[in-house]
């Protein structure tokens, strides 16, 4: 379910995109539990953060808040999101 709802990019060679906006708190929390996971299985910290001193969850979550994760919503997603909504 989660991977329907967000793709993380790890590719950094990519030219760079507009992220949507996160519109939920919801989702912020399922992104940044994607990217904690990438990065408790190895990959590098895009903020500078020590990551023998700092969690892998509150690494993602600067990341997220600094615009330096960059994911995709699909057209699941969007739907899911306008349903709980209402």
């Amino acid at each position: 379910m989660v991977e329907e709802t967000e793709q993380l990019v790890e590719d950094a060679d990519k030219e760079p995109r507009v992220n949507p906006e996160i519109d939920s708190k919801y989702r912020k929390i399922i992104l940044a539990a994607q990217r904690s996971k990438q990065l408790q299985r190895g990959a590098n910290p895009r903020v500078d953060m020590d990551p023998r001193k700092s969690k892998a969850t509150r690494i993602a979550m600067r990341e997220l808040e600094d615009g330096k994760v960059d994911f995709e919503l699909t057209a699941s997603s969007a739907t899911a999101t306008e349903e709980s909504q209402n």
